[in-house]
């Protein structure tokens, strides 16, 4: 791919190459040298100035081998110059590691010197502790001794004090015992009463729906008997009419015999009101027994709350008896564990 752009280096390179395969420099043969790369004009231009830097002077033909020998020649050069290079960085190499070297042997006979030193210290030091360790020895044997007595002492000590230990926590298990129980105590104490006032609560609910119902029913019973009577009454008055109109019927059957049937009829109409008056009859009187009944039942009613209001009573006293039972227990409880405490003192400080 040819370049966007070419230096003036790039021709003299192209230039310097035609020359030396005795070939004309000219624009067409640069560029293609340069693989096609670059303007003409621009190619033309430093062709231009190579040419005038040379002096004006027309392009000598040189023959190929002496270019070669040319070309050999700086490549020797170039090749000696990198040779010395790198013999001269070699030379530079070994001595610095010469004096390296020559360093590092410096260090190690001072560090010898001062490791031959340290070790006859440590052979003095070794002198004055095998001596020491003589002495040391004997009072090892003495502090060996002692630390028997002692060791015994210790686990009479110990002995004594895990009987005290357990002496401690049998205690407080039964404490915790105790504790416990009374807390189970508390707790179904205070289930009990709530529970019978649940039941109180329920039960007084209960009748105070009963009664309402049988108070509702009451007023509906009393409204039947009350419809009853003003239909006895009515019914009464009718019956009443309806004689007055059996008489006027009668008189009128002894002057007019074609009304007899009518009267017949009458008749019928009087015993069917006789009937239906002793049915309502009957009836107010069913009424009047129930209402009785509901009355009877509103009674007993009361008399189960004011027996259950009692009993409620009665609970209660009987919870704060059982609290101050509790409480009694506590007090023995706490009065107990001061005296535990002075015990256990008195047999820590035992003499020996």
């Amino acid at each position: 791919m040819a370049r966007s752009g070419i230096y003036k280096s790039d021709v003299v390179k192209a230039r310097a190459a035609l020359v030396a395969k005795n070939v004309y420099p000219s624009i067409d043969a640069v560029r293609i040298e340069m693989g096609n790369t670059g303007s003409k004009a621009t190619i033309h231009r430093y062709l231009k100035e190579i040419e005038e830097e040379d002096g004006g002077s027309s392009l000598p033909r040189v023959a190929v081998s002496e270019a070669i020998q040319d070309l050999i020649n700086r490549l020797s050069e170039r090749l000696s110059e990198e040779a010395d290079s790198r013999v001269t960085e070699l030379q530079n190499k070994q001595t610095e590691q010469q004096r390296l070297s020559q360093e590092a042997a410096t260090a190690l006979k001072t560090e010898l010197q001062t490791t031959r030193q340290q070790l006859e210290q440590t052979q003095r030091a070794l002198a004055d502790e095998k001596a020491n360790y003589g002495k040391t020895n004997e009072a090892l044997s003495a502090k060996t001794l002692t630390s028997t007595q002692l060791a015994h002492q210790v686990s009479d000590l110990q002995e004594r004090l895990a009987i005290e230990e357990r002496h401690r926590q049998s205690l407080e298990e039964k404490h915790q015992h105790a504790h416990q129980a009374l807390e189970h105590f508390r707790q179904a104490s205070k289930e009990q009463r709530e529970q019978e006032q649940r039941k109180h609560e329920q039960q007084v609910q209960y009748f105070q729906t009963e009664l309402k119902k049988v108070n509702e029913t009451l007023t509906a019973k009393q409204h039947e008997a009350i419809y009853a009577q003003q239909e006895g009454v009515r019914l009464l008055g009718e019956l009443s009419r309806v004689q007055s109109d059996l008489h006027q019927s009668q008189e009128t059957v002894r002057r007019l015999t074609p009304l007899k049937d009518e009267l017949g009829l009458a008749q019928k109409r009087v015993e069917e009101l006789g009937q239906k008056l002793v049915a309502q009859e009957a009836s107010n009187k069913q009424i009047q027994e129930s209402n009785d009944g509901l009355k009877t039942k509103v009674d007993s009613l009361l008399e189960r709350n004011q027996e259950l209001g009692l009993d409620l009573a009665t609970a209660k006293a009987s919870s704060a008896a059982q609290e101050q039972v509790v409480n009694n227990l506590l007090l023995r409880l706490s009065a107990t564990a001061p005296v535990q405490t002075i015990v256990k003192t008195k047999q820590l400080n035992l003499p020996e």
